[in-house]
C-alpha cells in the first residue's frame, strides 16, 4: 500500500505541473521530469517528502531559461508552497505540506490507510512481460557442498522469491559444470591414487553421503599434486581433463557416475533449506551439443574474436578484455577482427584447440537470451517431495519438456572473483549486436563467508593462537578446511533442539524436532541475508541462533508471540482482518491513529504497509538485505508495541478490536516478509 500511494503520489503532482505547465514547462518537459520521493527521517515530518522544488529550477534552465527568468515565484521555498498548495486533494492522502526550504511533506491518511491494510486490499501494478532467468549455487559436482555454496544459493532463492512474489514468470537454473578440472581431480583420485575400477566406484555412489568421501579424496589429490616436485602428477591431471570431455572414453564414464551422485546430493542439501531448481544445464551438454561451435562462427563473423599470429598468445583466438578501450581505429566489422594489444588479449581459444571456461559460458549465455540457434535436450532427473520435477539437459532426451531459456532477463548468482568472466560474456553480447540482452544481465555479485574463530573451534578443527586472534578464519576446500552444508545444518538443528527441549519439555519428541529445524533454517537464511551482498560473512553459530537482537529466531519468535495473543482470546488471525475492517469505521481508526500519542502505533502500521515497496527495493538493487531489514524492524516495532499496550485486558471494546487488527497486520505482514526469505514460523519458541 506504501508503494501505491508513492506511486499515486508522483503521478498527481506531475499531472499538476503538467496541467499548469508550471514554470514554463512543456507537458514533454513535464514527463521528463524526475520526481524523488524519499522518506523523512521522523514520522512527525510526514510520511513522503519530495525535494521537487530544486529538480523543477533545475529542469526550467533547461528547458526555458528565459521564462524561469522571468518567472515571478522562483525561490525554492515559494515553488514548494505553489505545488503543494496547487496539486489538490488526493485519495489516501491527508494534506501536501511545504517543509525547509523547496521540500514538500505529504501525509497519508492514516484511517485511509489503517482500513486498506486491514482489508489486506492490494492494488493491481503493471508486470512486466518477459521470464527471468535467475542462476544459483553451480557447484562443482566434485564434493559435499559447504557454507560458501549456501549463501550463493539463499541469496539465489531468496531473489527468486522476491521475484515471484512481484508476480514475475522466473526459471531457476544451476548450472553444472561436469566436465572441468577439479571433476577431473576427483577422478584421478580415485583412478590413480585410490586405483579403483569403474565398478567398485559405482559401488561407491550408491553409499550415503558420497559426497563426503569425494571431499576428503579431493584434499588428497591437492596434496598428490603439491607434493610432485617433477609436475608429472599435474600432467596427468591435464591428461584426464581432456579425457573427460571425450564422451566415449571411460574417463567420461567415471565422471558421469561421479558428477551425478554428487549432484544429487547437493540437490537433497539443498532441498533441506527449501530451495528448489527448474533445470540443471550441464557443461557436458554443452561440448556434445556443439554449442560452442555455434556461438564460434557467429563471433568470428562479428570480428568479436581475433585470431592472434604473434606474442604470449600465438595461435590463440582472443577477444578485448573487458573495461579496455580500443587503441585503433578498426572497428571490428563484420569478418574483420580489431588488433588487440597483448596486455588487454582475453584467450578464449587455447592454443591447443581448447576452449576456455568463458567461452562455453558466452555460447551458454547466447543460449539463455534465445541467440544460439540451438538448444538442449531435456530429461527428468530429480522430483522433490512436493512433486515438482527438476529437469537435466541431455545429449537425446524427452519429447515433451517445458521450455527453457529464451529469457527476457537474466541474473547470475556468482561470487565476486568472476567479475571479469562475467563483464567478458557481456561485451562478447555487445560485440554481437545484442546490446538489449547485455543491459538485462546481470551479475549477482556477493563476497565470501568465513567462521569466527569460536565457531571454527566449535566444528572441531585445531586453531592455533594467532588463529584465535583473526576477525574469521577462511575455508577451503581444497585443502580439506572448510564447513560442509550439512555439517553445519545438522549442529544448528542440534544447537535449536537443546534450546527448544529446554523451554518446551511438554511438546512431543515430533514437533520439537521440527521446531528446532524451524528456527535452525531461518537463523541461517536470515544470518546469510542480512548483510550486504559484499560484505564478508564471519559465520557465528550463537550469533545467528540468538533470540535477541537482528537475527531470524528474532523475526520468529514476535510472530509466535502474536499468535499467542489470538490463541489466548480464541480468535482465527487469519480471518480477524477482514471481519474488523468490516466492523471498525473510518472514524474509529482516525481515532486511535490520528493523536499525537498514537504516532509510536502509526509507525508500526505504517512499517506493515511497506512489504510491496520493499519487495520492489530488493528487485531493483539485486540486494536482499534490505528484506531482513525490513523483518527486523517489524518485529522490533512490534515487540515495543507488545510491552506497552495491555491487548486483551484493554476495556475499550473498539480499542481493543484496533488493537487486535493492529497485531492481526504485522503478523502477516512479518510471515509474508519472512516465506519471501525462505523462512517459516514454529508453533513454539
Amino acid at each position: 500500500m506504501y508503494r501505491y500511494l508513492e506511486h499515486r503520489l508522483r503521478e498527481s503532482v506531475r499531472d499538476f505541473l503538467r496541467r499548469k505547465e508550471f514554470m514554463g514547462l512543456s507537458p514533454a518537459a513535464c514527463e521528463e521530469l524526475t520526481i524523488v520521493i524519499e522518506q523523512p527521517p521522523r514520522i512527525t515530518m510526514g510520511d513522503y517528502a519530495l525535494p521537487l522544488a530544486f529538480e523543477l529550477i533545475k529542469k526550467a534552465k533547461e528547458h526555458n531559461r528565459e521564462a524561469y527568468l522571468h518567472h515571478s515565484r522562483k525561490a525554492p521555498t515559494q515553488i514548494a508552497e505553489d505545488v503543494a498548495s496547487g496539486v489538490g486533494h488526493i485519495e489516501g492522502f491527508e494534506k501536501l505540506e511545504r517543509a525547509g526550504v523547496g521540500y514538500i511533506n505529504a501525509r497519508i491518511d492514516r484511517a485511509w490507510m489503517a482500513a486498506a491494510l486491514a482489508a489486506d486490499k492490494k492494488p493491481l501494478v503493471e508486470v512486466p512481460a518477459g521470464k527471468i532467468l535467475v542462476e544459483h549455487s553451480s557447484i562443482n559436482p566434485n564434493k559435499a557442498a559447504h557454507i560458501g555454496h549456501l549463501r550463493n544459493a539463499i541469496l539465489g532463492d531468496t531473489f527468486v522469491r522476491l521475484l515471484r512474489f512481484a508476480r514475475r514468470e522466473v526459471d531457476v537454473q544451476n548450472y553444472i559444470d561436469n566436465t572441468g578440472v577439479q571433476v577431473a581431480d576427483v577422478v584421478v583420485g580415485f583412478t590413480r591414487i585410490e586405483k579403483k575400477s569403474r565398478a567398485e566406484i559405482e559401488a561407491l555412489t550408491r553409499q550415503p553421503r558420497f559426497d563426503y568421501y569425494c571431499w576428503d579424496l579431493y584434499a588428497r589429490v591437492s596434496q598428490w599434486y603439491a607434493q610432485d616436485k617433477d609436475k608429472e602428477n599435474l600432467k596427468i591431471r591435464a591428461q584426464t581433463l581432456h579425457a573427460i570431455e571425450d564422451a566415449t572414453s571411460d574417463a567420461a564414464a567415471i565422471a558421469e557416475l561421479i558428477s551425478t551422485a554428487v549432484l544429487r546430493r547437493h540437490l537433497e542439501t539443498m532441498d533441506r533449506l527449501d530451495i528448489e531448481y527448474d533445470f540443471l544445464p550441464r557443461e557436458s551438454e554443452i561440448l556434445h551439443l556443439h554449442f560452442w561451435d555455434a556461438a564460434f562462427i557467429k563471433l568470428k563473423d562479428a570480428g568479436v574474436l581475433a585470431f592472434e599470429n604473434e606474442g604470449k598468445n600465438k595461435g590463440c583466438w582472443v577477444m578485448r578484455r573487458a573495461g579496455t578501450a580500443s587503441t585503433t581505429e578498426e572497428t571490428g566489422s563484420a569478418g574483420k577482427s580489431e588488433k588487440i594489444s597483448e596486455e588487454d588479449q582475453k584467450v578464449i581459444v587455447r592454443s591447443n584447440g581448447t576452449v576456455g571456461y568463458v567461452g562455453k559460458d558466452i555460447a551458454y549465455h547466447m543460449w539463455k537470451f534465445g541467440l544460439l540457434g540451438r538448444d538442449f535436450s531435456y530429461r527428468k532427473f530429480y522430483r522433490y517431495p512436493n512433486q515438482h520435477e527438476c529437469w537435466i539437459s541431455a545429449v537425446a532426451g524427452e519429447k515433451d519438456h517445458p521450455h527453457f531459456g529464451d529469457v527476457a532477463e537474466i541474473y547470475n548468482v556468482i561470487d565476486a572473483r568472476q567479475s571479469e568472466a562475467q563483464n567478458t560474456v557481456i561485451e562478447a553480447l555487445r560485440g554481437l549486436g545484442h546490446n538489449e540482452a547485455a543491459d538485462h544481465y546481470t551479475h549477482f555479485s556477493y563476497e565470501m563467508v568465513a567462521l569466527t574463530p569460536r565457531c571454527a573451534a566449535e566444528l572441531g578443527y585445531a586453531l592455533s593462537e594467532e588463529d584465535k586472534t583473526h576477525s574469521y578464519i577462511e575455508v577451503s576446500g581444497r585443502k580439506g578446511f572448510g564447513v560442509k552444508a550439512d555439517d553445519l545444518l545438522d549442529q544448528l538443528i542440534a544447537s535449536a533442539r537443546n534450546e527448544v527441549d529446554t523451554r518446551h519439555p511438554q511438546v512431543s519428541e515430533g514437533e520439537r524436532h521440527s521446531v528446532a529445524t524451524q528456527i535452525a533454517i531461518g537463523a541461517l537464511r536470515y544470518f546469510m541475508l542480512k548483510f550486504t551482498k559484499q560484505s564478508v560473512i564471519a559465520f557465528d553459530f550463537k550469533e545467528a541462533l540468538s533470540f535477541e537482537g537482528e537475527t531470524g529466531p528474532y523475526a520468529q519468535y514476535a510472530v509466535v508471540r502474536s499468535a499467542s495473543i489470538f490463541k489466548k482470546a480464541a480468535i482465527d488471525p487469519d480471518t480477524f482482518c477482514a471481519e474488523v475492517a468490516g466492523t471498525l469505521s473510518a472514524k474509529d481508526f482516525a481515532q486511535f491513529l490520528t493523536s499525537e500519542a498514537s504516532d509510536e502505533i502509526w509507525e508500526l502500521w505504517l512499517a506493515s504497509a511497506k512489504t510491496s515497496y520493499i519487495v520492489d527495493q530488493c528487485i531493483s538493487t539485486a540486494e536482499p538485505a534490505y528484506l531482513a531489514k525490513h523483518a527486523f524492524q517489524l518485529a522490533q516495532l512490534f515487540n515495543t508495541f507488545y510491552h506497552r499496550h495491555p491487548i486483551l485486558s484493554e476495556p475499550d471494546e473498539k480499542r481493543k478490536q484496533f488493537l487486535l487488527a493492529t497485531v492481526a497486520v504485522v503478523r502477516r505482514e512479518l510471515i509474508r516478509t519472512l516465506a519471501i526469505m525462505g523462512i517459516t514460523v514454529p508453533s513454539v519458541m
